[in-house]
């Protein structure tokens, strides 16, 4: 397998990629199955069942922004439009990522096109306006920095997370922040001898959970030792924003392997 470079929660790491899901789009057939069968076949299967989910190719996030872009440049900000900020909002594209878009797509595509789209951006990313206020209390409560939207690969998380590399000599240590409700998929640190990763809690409340074992509540100062080829993930509690500094253990032919995403099913029992 073609092995390439991850800056992974929360370690830099070489991995193996695992196949995106195959999305499924049933809106074509639901809205004009009876009375243009075909289109709604190509809009299904073909547009989003074959095209979009050529992430190996190109990932969610590129492709909610190519599209976004395409849209506004023709001036259409009908709901077509509204689906597609939201998929680009749930594809990682942050408040402020989207602000700066669109006035960058206002320079090349016109002035009243991006005065649109913003009237409906405003409404996508309404509630994430409290959500920055909250993050920079959080920062000025946490001695080590945020960091930057893991958007490259956040197609293996639920919500926001943040990366903020603290050392890259003898070990490389990241510190790593969830929004709240943010948790990773699960996921193997693989090696042949030694490896795995270490976790300290920095700041907030989040979770860590090995496959087969209860959830394990993490708080500032906990450490978790994390072994090689163990199943697992980890992430922020629902009500609270969470930071951690992951530590990468070398080992031999070390490779990260995502998996399935921690259901609202799952994650909700640990709430109660």
């Amino acid at each position: 397998m073609n092995k390439i470079l991850l800056i992974s929660a929360f370690s830099i790491l070489t991995f193996n990629v695992m196949a995106q899901e195959k999305i499924v789009q049933t809106a074509g057939r639901d809205q004009l199955g009876d009375f243009a069968p075909k289109f709604a076949e190509l809009n299904d299967d073909v547009l989003f069942g074959e095209v979009w989910s050529r992430t190996d190719k190109l990932g969610l996030r590129d492709r909610s922004l190519v599209t976004i872009t395409s849209l506004i440049s023709q001036g259409i900000t009908d709901n077509s439009l509204v689906y597609h900020l939201q998929s680009a909002k749930k594809n990682g594209i942050t408040r402020t990522e989207i602000a700066e878009i669109i006035t960058h797509i206002g320079f090349y595509a016109g002035w009243p096109k991006a005065w649109a789209a913003f009237n409906l951006a405003k409404g996508v990313w309404a509630e994430d306006t409290a959500g920055e206020d909250a993050k920079a209390a959080f920062q000025r409560g946490m001695i080590f920095p945020i960091g930057e939207p893991n958007t490259a690969y956040a197609r293996y998380f639920i919500g926001n997370s943040y990366l903020a590399p603290i050392s890259r000599e003898q070990v490389n240590v990241s510190n790593v922040t969830f929004e709240p409700g943010c948790r990773n998929n699960w996921h193997i640190h693989k090696a042949t001898k030694g490896g795995g990763q270490m976790l300290v809690g920095v700041a907030g409340r989040g979770w860590y959970q090995e496959e087969g074992k209860p959830a394990q509540e993490i708080l500032p100062g906990m450490v978790i030792h994390i072994p090689a080829n163990v199943k697992h993930w980890h992430g922020a509690a629902a009500d609270s924003w969470f930071a951690h500094l992951a530590f990468e253990v070398p080992g031999e032919n070390a490779s990260n392997e995502w998996l399935e995403p921690v259901t609202d099913e799952e994650y909700d029992k640990l709430q109660k």
